[in-house]
């Protein structure tokens, strides 16, 4: 396996990344976004969490990339579940497994966790499920998470809802990349509350 470092693969993703300084949501000067501050001279990536940098920030860098080439649409307001985006279906078992399980396993028992666990991440509470949560996974593209508490017959279950303007931001993988990036943010602010 050929391993770039770290200065290679912001040379590769600087210029569309930069270009994001004061587009589709973010501020000028940095990019910040699921307690992640990126500078955007160096490309060094700041994890507020785990009060670090981040060593291979990689996959932040595709996934803004790609995000840089999306155009500003509204948001329709129309709620989708993964498998109902543009090619979502093909992805929809691995998107269970890395972004909806974990949700339901960490805050299934005490979904009051998963509030607070949003609002580190810039979220805000909603009105769905018996618990749910918007986070800005990124500006333009928020992720809608809802949980229904479990009881002695049912195991808790968890939906990840997206708008149906994701379909512009995003290529089709995507989503459940920045999905599982969330669901990993969500849980690790987990651990360190309990």
């Amino acid at each position: 396996m050929l391993v770039f470092g770290f200065e290679t693969l912001w040379r590769t993703y600087a210029k569309q990344v930069r270009s994001l300084s004061g587009r589709l949501g973010f501020k000028r000067g940095f990019l910040e976004f699921l307690g992640y501050v990126l500078n955007l001279d160096s490309g060094k990536v700041y994890d507020k969490i785990e009060n670090a940098y981040m060593e291979n920030p990689e996959t932040l860098y595709i996934l803004l990339a790609h995000y840089s080439k999306a155009e500003s649409v509204k948001h329709v307001g129309k709620l989708l579940r993964f498998r109902d985006l543009l090619g979502g279906y093909a992805y929809e078992e691995a998107f269970l497994q890395r972004a909806v399980l974990p949700i339901a396993e960490t805050f299934g028992g005490s979904p009051k966790i998963l509030v607070k666990a949003a609002e580190i991440l810039g979220g805000i509470k909603c009105q769905f499920g018996d618990v749910s949560v918007e986070i800005p996974a990124f500006p333009k593209v928020p992720l809608i998470y809802v949980l229904w508490k479990g009881d002695d017959e049912l195991q808790p279950s968890v939906s990840i809802f997206f708008d149906f303007s994701a379909n512009n931001y995003l290529p089709t993988e995507d989503p459940a990349v920045l999905a599982e990036l969330a669901t990993l943010r969500l849980t690790l602010i987990a651990q360190c509350e309990r």
